[in-house]
């Protein structure tokens, strides 16, 4: 049975990486301009064409997505071209070892304060639901939720950093650089996206603690006279975690797509800006190799939410085990 459900989410995990990867091939094939005149604007037509040749341009699309695909099952991601350059490139890889690392701590910090903040909110929702406290809250957070991230950005940074100049605006501090410079760092980004996580999750995490809150279970365990506190957080909040925990690891992923405004406005480099320079560059290598990387994150956050669904949930190891 467990080498049935590995083998069926392998399957799927080949396919959807084929699809996504062989599409995003045909669509940026089909975007207007020439990314060899874009990143060599002064050289020959006879140096443009060798590059041309070199990157495999001049190839049909199904014999490019091949090769392509051959280099980065064994690891090749391909180069990052200079705009203006002389054609010659960086490996992708070295320029992630640095990108990717600010990326993945900003949606880390993102997932782990929107949590923080909208876990207490949506029990807090659910057990005054439909009273005066459950509207001001539902209602504040829908305002909130309604406000784009990069403005959000854009505002912290002028009213937090240049007027009141609490934190700094732009740039990015390594750990190894100092903790508190560090944290300084990265405060202004993560609020601009956790804002708008907060109220999904909240909100998510409410309608499934009402439901719960109907369970036999729950009547059972105020009968024994334990507190409501007691209750919500031992005994209601696993089972109503389900939809919270899916929400939370697909947005992983999605903060991708969000991340690369919010990085733009602190001056963060991370992976965000590094997929945008390379739509805008039309270095299709490291666009298709930057969304494999994507899809992959998403499906390996799927398959850690099956799992963590049976350890805050074991009613559904039971019925899978069933």
């Amino acid at each position: 049975m467990r080498m049935r459900i590995i083998g069926t989410n392998l399957a799927k995990f080949v396919t959807v990486l084929v699809l996504v990867t062989f599409g995003i091939t045909v669509l940026v094939r089909l975007l207007p301009g020439d990314p060899v005149e874009t990143l060599m604007p002064f050289a020959t037509e006879e140096a443009r064409e060798a590059v041309r040749e070199e990157l495999g341009l001049k190839q049909s699309i199904v014999p490019f997505y091949l090769d392509w695909l051959r280099d980065f099952a064994t690891g090749n991601l391909g180069e990052y071209f200079s705009v203006q350059g002389d054609g010659t490139g960086v490996p992708l890889s070295s320029m992630l070892s640095v990108s990717i690392q600010r990326s993945l701590l900003l949606m880390l910090y993102t997932t782990f304060f929107s949590l923080l903040f909208a876990i207490p909110l949506g029990l807090l929702m659910a057990y005054r639901a439909e009273t005066r406290t459950d509207r001001v809250i539902s209602n504040s957070l829908f305002a909130v939720a309604s406000i784009p991230n990069f403005a959000i950005g854009l505002g912290l940074a002028f009213i937090v950093g240049v007027k009141l100049n609490w934190l700094p605006v732009l740039g990015y501090v390594p750990i190894n650089e100092g903790l508190g410079a560090h944290v300084k760092s990265m405060v202004l980004p993560v609020v601009s996206l956790s804002l708008g996580l907060i109220s999904t999750f909240s909100r998510l995490l409410r309608v499934d603690t009402i439901a719960t809150l109907r369970e036999d279970f729950v009547t059972m365990a105020s009968s024994k006279g334990l507190s409501n506190t007691w209750i919500l957080w031992r005994h209601v909040l696993r089972p109503s975690s389900s939809t919270l925990l899916t929400s939370a690891a697909l947005n992983m992923g999605s903060l991708i797509g969000g991340a690369v405004v919010v990085e733009t406005v602190f001056a963060l480099n991370g992976f965000g800006m590094l997929l945008a320079a390379s739509i805008a560059q039309r270095q299709y290598m490291a666009i298709q190799s930057l969304v494999a990387l994507v899809a992959i994150a998403y499906m390996a956050f799927n398959l850690i939410v099956d799992v963590l669904y049976a350890v805050v949930d074991p009613r559904v190891a039971s019925h899978r085990g069933s």
